[in-house]
């Protein structure tokens, strides 16, 4: 029994064009192969479809909208109740469409493949752009009546059948204009035709044609149930054939060569001579290859930079550790990321607001990559192999993710590194600030041991002066400031005094001290930092916490989102007045009652222990684009003592200054490494990817990502370029190590930009010829 696809929900009303298609692909999902469609105007039904096993597929569709079986595909049966609009079998490629009435314009529009039945007449330029692939089966119109003008344009192969019934009278049963531009192909007719263009013989049959009509008018037809006309239709007498004529033929008229009109009318001197430069002896032909090509090809693997990895701070390019996870390499996958960064399971899984995410190609489609679950897949992982050892010493002070960021990368290059700590622990606000219910103490843990397995040095405990800043730098190298900022931001409202600093009362909370609190609490600031001050105040025992801001909270939206779930309240914008024990007012006058105020709109970094000439007037490091200090070429600054910043900013700005010191130690010239720009999303072939109902979009485990990812900007080697090259071009070339590089023979490629147009990644470019 049919699956019944109904176009109106329970109320009557019509139902989108998307949803009713995802009524069908539910029911495809499902195993229904066959389905009767009531629409009411829905486009697209019909195709792109197929089955895992090869089962056809049929369809009975009533009150179609435009480009009925476009795209369709070989066995996809699609029978249309009733008459069709425009478009209908639009690119088909391979499905059997029949119109159990007329059709409208552009019907069989760029055909390629399959059959189309139509048992009234079809619109205007119906059958323009066929065209014929010799590997598969040259694609069929066949219309009982007529066509609308500018039928057969520019067609390239295929067939076409136009029988005329009750046309007699018409002046032409393809309109005006039929077969302009046509180049290929066959038109058999039936009843009078006019107008046709110079393009074109009108022909008798000879006995192949009436073979081809006698084996297909019966299944015609039938198909349009109109088997009453067999003995009409099947009179050959009363058929012609039109056919394209050959270059030669369309170009006999008397004219000079090209040859001759530039050398004996566009000659040196000419109106255009002192512009043109030309040997006015050597002629391009219609196709060429080599040096006279419009355009080039070019494999650019990396050329640009995925979305995910241009907007990740620390540069992770996630689509390189997903094509490793395709091979089956976990190994060297895991070992990618920690070369990036060495919190891949407590950042990007557990705290990172994941930029990448919001930036990632896969949201066009269904939901962006799941970076949590791939960052998941990382606990566990030990340590990479470290460089053989360089004998260069340097000092990275402070613990938090910045300075353990970079000491991380400079241990993996080879360098001996102590890092200085005043906590006890090391993680920084990692550890201090953030509540173990988002970021699991065993899971922070087991990254930071893992660092320390590496051979990086920790002296926790110890708070770095003046005095200890100079011996550090007089038995180092190097050295990496990273101390971070920890002196809480207070305005001085009246009344400021009872205030609570958040940055201490979050430490507070995760040294295990469990501060007292007051059941009505009022946090000022509503960015991350204060979201994570009201889960604090709710764990402490607060029954009711609102949050205010000056501004429209900076706060990401699921963070926003769990306070709320928790009874929590925003509002913005509210000015502070001042403070009293009643609890806190704003300038309008009213009193927002609370035992307790907390601060948090930000921090400021302690840096007494520099000299004043390195610091800006603003009082932050002042460093250069390379994150050196002024004036300082083995003093490098990051994080939030240069710039407030996202705990992912300063990962990744302890991997950049990671690297520029380490150049620096080998006596290379310190240069600032530009990121790629990030591939335009034109440049990817989307469509290409099939999308995943959000509804039941539930990853788990990371691995199951590596189906979903574009790859953008990087080779999936897919061979798609190489086997679509009309030319056969393209090869593909092994390298050490597993790896390869896609190729272009300059001397048969054409620059036809196939490569480029169906290109999944955006890897082949398309280069303008100067």
């Amino acid at each position: 029994m049919a699956a019944q696809i109904n176009g109106f929900d329970a109320n009557a009303r019509r139902l989108s064009t998307q949803i009713l298609l995802q009524k069908i692909y539910t029911a495809l999902e499902q195993g229904e192969t066959e389905f009767e469609v009531l629409s009411s105007g829905h486009h697209n039904i019909g195709g792109p479809l197929w089955t895992e096993d090869g089962t056809p597929l049929k369809f009975r569709v009533k009150n179609p909208g435009q480009r009925v079986g476009s795209f369709g595909l070989n066995g996809t049966d699609i029978v249309v109740d009733g008459s069709a609009p425009a478009d209908a079998g639009w690119l088909n490629a391979g499905a059997t469409l029949t119109i159990l009435g007329d059709s409208g314009d552009t019907t069989a529009h760029c055909a390629a493949s399959g059959k189309i039945y139509v048992a009234g007449q079809v619109g205007t330029r119906s059958g323009s752009l066929m065209k014929h692939d010799p590997a598969f089966d040259a694609p069929e119109l066949w219309v009982l009546k007529k066509t609308g003008s500018f039928s057969f344009e520019f067609m390239g192969g295929g067939i076409g059948v136009i029988c005329g019934v009750d046309c007699e009278n018409e002046e032409s049963i393809l309109g005006d204009r039929g077969c302009a531009g046509m180049v290929g192909g066959t038109l058999y007719i039936r009843g009078p035709v006019t107008g046709l263009s110079n393009d074109v013989w009108l022909m008798e049959l000879d006995e192949a044609d009436h073979q081809f009509l006698r084996q297909g008018l019966p299944e015609f037809l039938e198909r349009i149930e109109r088997q009453d006309l067999t003995d009409t239709l099947t009179d050959m007498r009363q058929w012609k054939k039109i056919v394209a004529k050959t270059y030669e033929e369309r170009n006999a008229k008397e004219r000079i060569s090209l040859n001759e009109f530039r050398l004996g009318k566009w000659v040196e001197g000419g109106i255009f001579g002192d512009i043109v430069d030309d040997d006015y002896n050597h002629v391009a032909g219609l196709v060429n290859a080599g040096d006279d090509r419009l355009k080039v090809p070019h494999w650019m693997e990396k050329r640009y930079a995925a979305p995910c990895q241009s907007s990740c701070p620390s540069f992770i390019p996630t689509q390189d550790r997903l094509k490793l996870l395709r091979e089956g390499k976990e190994k060297e996958a895991m070992e990618l990321v920690l070369r990036y960064s060495p919190f891949p399971a407590s950042v990007c899984g557990q705290v990172c607001p994941n930029l990448c995410m919001d930036a990632c190609s896969r949201r066009f489609l269904d939901s962006p990559v799941s970076m949590k679950q791939l960052g998941a897949l990382s606990v566990g992982t030990p340590a990479p192999e470290c460089e053989p050892d360089t004998g260069k010493k340097i000092a990275v002070i402070g613990g938090g993710p910045g300075g353990l960021s970079a000491a991380w990368q400079l241990r993996l290059k080879g360098h001996d590194v102590t890092v200085y700590e005043a906590d006890e622990r090391l993680g920084g606000k990692l550890y201090q600030a953030i509540p173990t219910e988002r970021l699991p103490e065993k899971i922070l843990q087991g990254e930071i041991d893992r660092m320390l397995s590496s051979g990086i040095k920790a002296q926790t405990g110890t708070k770095v002066d003046a005095a200890l800043f100079d011996e550090i730098r007089q038995n180092n190298d190097a050295v990496v400031i990273a101390t971070g900022a920890h002196n809480p931001v207070v305005i001085p409202f009246p009344g400021h005094e009872r205030m609570v600093k958040g940055l201490d009362f979050l430490k507070q909370i995760n040294a295990g001290q469990k501060p007292s609190i007051g059941k009505k609490v009022v946090v000022i600031g509503a960015g991350n930092a204060g979201m994570d001050v009201v889960l604090g105040a709710y764990a402490m025992g607060a029954e009711k916490v609102i949050a205010i801001d000056v501004q429209r909270p900076a706060a990401y939206q699921k963070e926003i989102d769990h306070v709320k779930s928790l009874g929590g309240e925003i509002r913005w914008p509210v000015f502070t007045d001042h403070i009293s024990e009643q609890g806190l007012h704003t300038k309008d006058g009213e009193l927002i009652e609370a035992d307790d105020v907390i601060i948090s709109i930000g921090e400021r970094p302690d840096l007494s222990y520099v000299p004043s000439e390195w610091l800006t007037d603003r009082g932050m490091m002042d460093v250069n684009s390379c994150w050196q200090v002024h004036g300082q070429d083995n003093i490098f600054a990051i994080g939030d003592t240069t710039r407030p910043g996202l705990l992912t900013n300063a990962i990744g700005h302890g991997h950049e200054a990671a690297d520029y010191c380490s150049d620096w130690l080998n006596g290379l010239e310190v240069v600032e490494r530009k990121k790629l720009e990030v591939i335009p999303q034109h440049r990817l072939s989307k469509e290409l990817f099939r999308p995943r109902n959000r509804g039941r979009l539930n990853i788990t485990d990371g691995r199951e990502e590596t189906t979903r990812c574009i790859s953008c900007g990087t080779c999936r080697d897919c061979s798609m370029c190489l086997e679509a090259c009309p030319e056969a071009a393209i090869r593909r070339i092994e390298g050490p190590n597993g790896t390869f590089e896609y190729v272009s023979d300059d001397h048969v490629c054409i620059g036809c930009g196939i490569c480029a147009g169906l290109c999944p990644c955006g890897i082949w470019t398309m280069e303008q010829v100067v």
